[in-house]
């Protein structure tokens, strides 16, 4: 049994709650802001203090590169393999096969057959829930949470998603990876990265339609 501080297990619940809520951990800036702390710099010395206790690993170089120890990964923390291939240390009867979609055909379901280009057996214990594709990120709208050109995104079906979660959405014949945000009628989609603009659609007149809900990563090394 791990023993922390009450300040310590406090910060341990908001990482949890934020994997939870939104599929990613949160950021130093984040848990500052949450708890009240005056920078950033006081968030990155309670969770040096959590790794050090073995409660959390901490990833450098990313702004959300933190994983729950013992728990599974999320989106921000998927496995580094030469290959995408099945982990030798699981049983081929614990893999499930996950179709990988390709180009969406115009007005085709996300899961129409035309939309698949192969599939992938892997461990459900890589995900935060059981998710029904793999999407191929286009781009790098999502880069600053890790989400980089050429991943391979597990989604799980849902129509429906709350503020703050990472969503695949469909507008028009366009299928996108963002942020969710929903104010009144209005849709945002929110990117990542500076450099991309936010996308704002009227559920009720654009052709818009929620195609899941982010509850992965898997990543090709070479």
């Amino acid at each position: 049994m791990i023993k922390l501080t009450a300040r310590q297990e406090q910060i341990l619940n908001l990482i949890r709650d934020a994997i939870e809520n939104t599929g990613f951990p949160p950021t130093r800036a984040e848990i500052a802001a949450e708890l009240g702390f005056k920078s950033a710099n006081a968030a990155e010395e309670h969770l040096k203090a959590l790794a050090r206790k073995g409660a959390i690993e901490m990833t450098a170089g990313t702004s959300r590169g933190i994983r729950l120890l013992g728990e599974r990964p999320v989106a921000s923390q998927g496995p580094k393999p030469a290959d995408l291939g099945p982990m030798p240390q699981v049983p081929a009867s614990l893999l499930m096969s996950l179709p990988l979609i390709g180009r969406v055909a115009a007005g085709s379901p996300i899961l129409a057959q035309e939309n698949l280009e192969t599939s992938y057996s892997v461990d459900p214990a890589l995900f935060s829930a059981r998710p029904d594709f793999l999407l191929k990120v286009r781009g790098e709208s999502m880069r600053d949470i890790g989400i980089m050109d050429g991943d391979l995104l597990a989604v799980k079906k849902v129509d429906s998603a709350k503020n703050g979660q990472i969503v695949v959405a469909r507008i028009g014949n366009e299928v996108t990876v963002k942020r969710y945000r929903r104010t009144g009628s209005t849709v945002e989609l929110l990117p990542e990265n500076p450099d991309f603009n936010v996308i704002t659609v009227d559920p009720e007149s654009d052709e818009f339609a929620l195609e899941g809900l982010a509850v992965g990563l898997l990543r090709s090394w070479h």
